[in-house]
């Protein structure tokens, strides 16, 4: 487990493969943008992947050997860095890059082991057990059925996108 520590607050957004993790990131990041949060979302890959498109520039230099990329205009920069090492990415590194200064939340889809405050997606219909029954760092459960479990933290519907907005922002106040 990592232990997190930053100047701007990280929630987690936790499940197992298939829940709809992206899903309620694409529907929640409007609202929160509605309600002036600058958000930045740190996304887990289990798989190699890429950015760019073969045959661009960026992708063609990266594949020649750069082991960073940066490309840049006056809309947007993205900096590919070939991860030599494999080892699997720690959340802590990966706040530290990105420029603090034009955020006020970091959402982190995956990394479900991590010691940073989290709401669980959780879908009983796909059979898997509740991961905040053996993790602390659960504020909530997000879901879209009854929840069996006995479990000390707020339920929220799944498919109310306001509610779960309601429940980030009462938990991290923009400052």
């Amino acid at each position: 487990m990592n232990n997190y520590k930053a100047n701007k607050p990280v929630l987690g957004i936790s499940a197992y493969s298939g829940t709809g993790k992206t899903t309620l990131l694409k529907n929640i990041i409007p609202l929160l943008k509605k309600k002036n949060y600058r958000v930045a979302v740190i996304k887990h890959a289990h798989h190699a992947f890429d950015i760019d498109q073969e045959g661009k520039d960026s992708y063609e230099l990266r594949k020649a050997g750069a082991n960073h990329m940066l490309i840049t205009s006056n809309q947007r920069w993205a900096l590919m860095v070939e991860n030599i090492n494999n080892k699997e990415p720690d959340v802590n590194e990966c706040v530290k890059k990105l420029e603090h200064e034009n955020i006020d939340l970091i959402l982190i889809e995956g990394f479900k082991k991590t010691d940073i405050p989290k709401i669980e997606l959780h879908r009983p219909s796909l059979g898997h057990p509740l991961l905040c029954t053996n993790d602390k760092n659960f504020i909530a459960i997000a879901t879209d059925d009854e929840i069996k479990d006995d479990v000390n933290i707020p339920i929220l519907d799944l498919n109310n996108y306001k509610m779960i907005v309601e429940c980030i922002v009462k938990k991290f106040p923009k400052k």
